[in-house]
């Protein structure tokens, strides 16, 4: 990708999962990356993965976290380029009647409060250097309903209001934001969504697996690279022209019904 190279980049929840290959991708292409997680463990091996690559242990949902790790962020890049927000959880699955007030709130407080409190410390760092772009990792379930993922879905379609309005402010700036909207992407994380669901269907993981994939026109899940190489995309000179947008990267996805 043109115009990677020498990028300061932040990435949250990045130590490990998705996050981890955002990560490395911007690395790998040339940019100094600091990330933040709450895995302490996942936080430990990052000064064995690569030169260019550090973090902060920290919970997008605590304000006062944010402050100390986009501190920290400034005093080890010099400025920042890029944001991304990438954390965020899967929340309950169940019937909205059935989900606990405080398992709302927290779904809400990481993926949707998190991000606004991300990119309100890295708007005045992005406009010190003269633009940048956001992009914010949003999901399919932004795009459609989701039942039993109520919180879920709520959260990233929120995200997704906040992604084209911070474009539109941010527009004069010189800065571009953009949504990342991925489908099931392979890994821990959607194997939990899986078994969930079965539970809560009384049907197998299997079963639920092939549903997903059949409502794919490509019948397929997503993998992690699949996002890190849309995210460099949007934050390169090749995507200085795309901004507000709620790009879909799932294979098309057909409905949301399960």
């Amino acid at each position: 990708m043109d115009g990677i190279a020498g990028k300061r980049v932040f990435v949250s929840a990045a130590a490990a999962g998705i996050g981890r290959v955002i990560a490395d991708r911007f690395k790998q292409a040339g940019a100094r990356v600091h990330v933040c997680d709450v895995d302490d463990a996942a936080l430990a091996q990052l000064p064995g993965r690569a030169a260019r690559l550090s973090g902060t242990r920290a919970d997008v949902a605590d304000p006062a976290q944010m402050e100390a790790v986009f501190q920290a962020t400034a005093d080890e890049l010099g400025g920042l380029d890029v944001l991304v927000n990438n954390a965020g959880i899967s929340g309950p699955t169940a019937n909205a009647e059935s989900i606990d007030p405080e398992d709302w709130q927290r779904t809400i407080e990481v993926n949707l409060n998190g991000a606004f409190y991300c990119a309100r410390l890295a708007i005045p760092m992005l406009k010190a250097s003269g633009g940048g772009s956001i992009v914010n990792i949003a999901s399919t379930a932004g795009l459609h309903g989701y039942p039993l993922r109520t919180p879920y879905a709520a959260s990233k379609w929120a995200l997704i209001g906040l992604t084209k309005t911070l474009a539109m402010e941010l527009g004069p700036s010189g800065i571009r934001v953009n949504a990342v909207c991925p489908g099931s992407v392979e890994g821990s994380r959607i194997d939990g969504v899986f078994a969930a669901k079965a539970a809560a269907r009384g049907v197998s993981t299997e079963e639920i697996r092939a549903a997903f994939r059949q409502k794919s026109s490509l019948r397929t899940l997503i993998a992690a690279d699949d996002i890190a190489e849309t995210v460099l995309f949007l934050c390169s000179d090749n995507g200085a022209r795309i901004s507000g947008q709620a790009l879909a990267v799932d294979g098309h996805t057909e409905t949301m019904r399960m």
